[in-house]
């Protein structure tokens, strides 16, 4: 099922929001793009300016003929908070704002609305079992914390008012000039300095390319069988973190240099330091069965260069 009506993309120049905005105009979509901040006159799509998202954003004009919302705007990537209460930003932006928005789409008549979330709503790391998309949500930071609870709040306004709610929790998104811990240790890899992870080779985390992750989004615009699904996705096969650094490097043209350290050493080392997320993120497991979302949209990852 492909409707022709217009598609709303919020983020639309952000890291994912412009990949999305790129992908769907070339299959000849009608996409409209809401950004933060005046357009810089580049863009070949309709640009709506909505100023920051907040519970008294103002869709109405945006929202005129849309029959689908591609929600990608939020707040994350803070690797230094500032905030005195990270929970409730997170919340106002990631909730508030985007329950706001479902409930204006609803009243405006939209048809869909497919929510990026976070496979942090499942939780950190994995023990020896891939996470599912029915699992008990346990998420673990403020971030995931929103993730959830907005779409706790999606769910309920999808049962009062029929519009149809589709999310996606993505993994890590992989793509050129990453935000967040990506773009941390691509500037690191840009310096050529030695990197302690030469045999960090046993950990298992999946990612998703950003080509793939928007072949996802498109498929839940369309497919009759996903409204009101829950999707993980990721490229299907996990990497260590030691095949990740490579990968980056190839990708930017860089020499890697790896250091043999034990990954018992670092991971004690940073959770000394008070950073025993990034030591899980660097050193743990983090799989995801996506045997859900092939089954129910006949939808598989392509793998590099296919």
């Amino acid at each position: 099922m492909r409707g022709d009506g217009a598609i709303l993309v919020t983020g639309a120049t952000g890291f994912l929001g412009r990949a999305v905005v790129a992908h769907l105009t070339r299959s000849g979509r009608t996409v409209r793009a809401a950004i933060r901040g005046p357009a810089d006159g580049s863009s070949r799509v309709q640009t709506f300016v909505v100023g920051d998202l907040t519970a008294d954003t103002d869709w109405s004009t945006a929202l005129e003929g849309v029959e689908t919302v591609v929600h990608c705007a939020a707040r994350a990537h803070v690797l230094k908070e500032q905030a005195a209460d990270p929970l409730a930003v997170f919340r106002a932006v990631n909730c508030e704002a985007t329950l706001s928005l479902a409930r204006q789409a609803a009243a405006a008549g939209t048809r869909r609305l497919v929510f990026i979330s976070s496979i942090g709503v499942n939780g950190a790391a994995t023990l020896g079992r891939a996470f599912r998309h029915d699992d008990p949500p346990q998420p673990h930071s403020p971030y995931a914390i929103s993730k959830f609870e907005a779409e706790q709040g999606l769910r309920s306004i999808e049962a009062e008012t029929g519009l149809q709610v589709v999310i996606i929790r993505p993994p890590l998104v992989m793509g050129p000039d990453p935000k967040g811990n990506l773009g941390t240790l691509n500037r690191l890899i840009d310096k050529r300095l030695p990197l302690p992870f030469g045999l960090t080779t046993r950990n298992r985390r999946d990612l998703v390319s950003r080509e793939n992750l928007c072949r996802l989004i498109e498929a839940a615009i369309d497919h009759r069988a996903a409204a009101g699904q829950t999707f993980l996705v990721s490229d299907g096969t996990p990497i260590s973190t030691r095949t990740l650094l490579e990968r980056l490097a190839l990708d930017r043209g860089r020499r890697l240099i790896l250091l043999p350290v034990p990954p018992a050493l670092l991971a004690l080392a940073l959770k000394l330091a008070g950073k025993g997320a990034m030591a899980s993120q660097l050193f743990g497991d983090l799989e995801v069965d996506i045997g859900h979302t092939r089954d129910t949209l006949g939808w598989a990852p392509r793998q590099p260069g296919s």
